[in-house]
């Protein structure tokens, strides 16, 4: 027995809905864009500590921070992504925008980048 597909079970998400206003829309993609920057941002600063700052720090405690850095940029630009397609989805259809979950945990990372940064100053 075959189950019949309505059309809107076959579009994908951005065809579901109605079409927001452009200007929500932009203002969605310059928000998903600056997360981007920020992602960008980590992993230029996880090449700077590997490269340019051997006189901080031991080399496991530079090569750690490091790694940490790349994680958190890799993870926060495909964060970036589902954090725009929800609120796109939210606008096409209406509802409430999403809490976004990355906020705490973005100050929380930079709390104790801070405090690692500054533990490895007064190492090296």
């Amino acid at each position: 027995m075959t189950r019949s597909v309505h059309p809107q079970e076959r579009s994908r998400w951005w065809e579901r809905g109605i079409r927001p206003d452009y200007r929500f829309s932009l203002a969605n993609e310059r928000t998903f864009l600056a997360w981007i920057r920020t992602a960008l941002a980590l992993i230029a600063g996880a090449t700077a500590v590997d490269q340019f700052a051997s006189h901080l720090g031991p080399a496991h405690l530079r090569l750690a921070l490091s790694l940490i850095l790349f994680c958190a940029g890799g993870w926060l630009g495909a964060m970036a992504y589902t954090r725009w397609e929800r609120a796109e989805q939210a606008m096409r259809h209406e509802a409430d925008l999403p809490r976004s979950r990355l906020l705490p945990i973005l100050s929380a990372f930079t709390a104790f980048l801070a405090v690692g940064l500054a533990l490895l100053v007064m190492v090296g």
